[in-house]
């Protein structure tokens, strides 16, 4: 049934850390979330979020673009459109501005919302409106600082973690030495994962992953550039010794596919905030678990996307693992609706239809910096 849209609400979010972040793309001195809210003419009420990390104060930019272009470009819109039909709308706004990334990333967040506002109309739990079964994903620990590793390990591990994932790539010797010492300090029966962020060409990939292949790791992620020559992922994959992980920052179906094709990758990880929403990724999950590849969602930002990642995880099966951020974050423990913690290792879906909660509001309602509210007129 196609109800058109008649509200949007764009909800965002900022929190101060009191500690900067250092990653290879700068500092992090603050942890976005921008959200949005649709409602259809028939009350319908559906959560989605836009990914917003990246530059410094990109949020602030995302926030003033969504207001923009939003309320024109979902005007007349129904519920049986997304990602695909959001992001022709605003196509020449991606040509004239030379944003692919932002536009994508808003249209996303739309996707999300729509797909959660069908999903709680049909009264289903987003995971089984997806085609899938409701279940508990796996998860493992992100976003470990070389320099904060084992404090922030220990909390999360407080948690039910048993998988971490360090930032290397920068800082004294690439992060090796860092990534060795945190290795040599984890307890029987957890295991470390490397996250290069784009850091490396061929050659240093080859060499820095020849020297950690000793630590039995489970992936590698992003060791070369998202758009390195698929020849350099594959040579990397042959003599690499380490098992491969990209996606966050592919965004169209023919690169996934000629990615998935290419078989350099065991793990694939887009991310639904930054491009396809949940319709879009859908596809790209299932084709990945169709030729033997791990689907493992990409996700950094507030708790709709990880729990709406936790429902296409869930939907599409195989044995990925749920991306969970070990930084300081309530917008991400908050706005989750249960917290961060996993039971027995598995991170447990909300049991009402679509996402299966309502974010909290109230208990971030200090870190909310901006809150529009536009009526979509036909």
């Amino acid at each position: 049934m196609s109800v058109a849209l008649s509200r949007l609400e764009i909800l965002h979010f900022r929190y101060a850390l009191p500690r900067s972040i250092p990653t290879i793309m700068g500092d992090m001195k603050h942890r976005p979330a921008l959200l949005v809210r649709i409602e259809d003419e028939e009350g319908g009420v559906g959560w989605g979020e836009i990914w917003c990390n990246f530059p410094p104060d990109g949020d602030l930019h995302r926030a003033r673009l969504a207001l923009n272009v939003l309320p024109a470009a979902l005007v007349g819109l129904d519920t049986d459109h997304g990602f695909e039909h959001v992001f022709r709308r605003l196509y020449r706004l991606v040509l004239q501005a030379g944003e692919p990334g932002p536009v994508a990333q808003i249209a996303a967040g739309i996707d999300i919302a729509i797909c959660d506002l069908k999903a709680r109309r049909d009264g289903l739990l987003l995971a089984e409106w997806l085609g899938g079964k409701s279940r508990p994903v796996p998860a493992y620990a992100s976003g470990i600082s070389p320099d904060q590793s084992l404090k922030q390990i220990e909390r999360m591990r407080g948690l039910g973690y048993q998988k971490f994932k360090q930032r290397i790539g920068f800082g004294p010797n690439n992060g090796l030495t860092a990534a060795e010492e945190t290795a040599s300090a984890l307890q029987s029966g957890e295991q470390l994962i490397l996250d290069a962020n784009q850091a490396w060409d061929l050659e240093t990939a080859l060499r820095h992953c020849n020297r950690l292949a000793s630590l039995d790791l489970v992936w590698m992620e992003e060791p070369l550039a998202a758009d390195a020559p698929i020849d350099d992922w594959k040579a990397l994959a042959r003599d690499g010794l380490i098992p491969l992980a990209a996606g966050e920052n592919i965004a169209s179906k023919e690169n996934f596919k000629l990615t998935i094709g290419a078989g350099a990758l065991s793990f694939l990880q887009p991310d639904i905030c930054k491009w396809g929403g949940l319709s879009g990724c859908l596809s790209i999950a299932r084709a990945a678990e169709a030729v033997g590849l791990t689907y493992c969602p990409h996700f950094l930002g507030g708790g709709v996307g990880l729990v709406a990642s936790a429902h296409l995880l869930s939907a599409v099966g195989g044995h990925g693992l749920l991306e969970v951020d070990g930084s300081e974050n309530p917008l991400l423990e908050v706005l989750s609706g249960n917290g961060l913690g996993l039971r027995d290792g598995h991170f447990c879906l909300p049991t009402g239809p679509g996402l299966g909660y309502v974010p909290d509001m109230v208990s971030v309602k200090d870190l909310l910096i901006s809150h529009e509210e536009v009526r979509l007129c036909r």
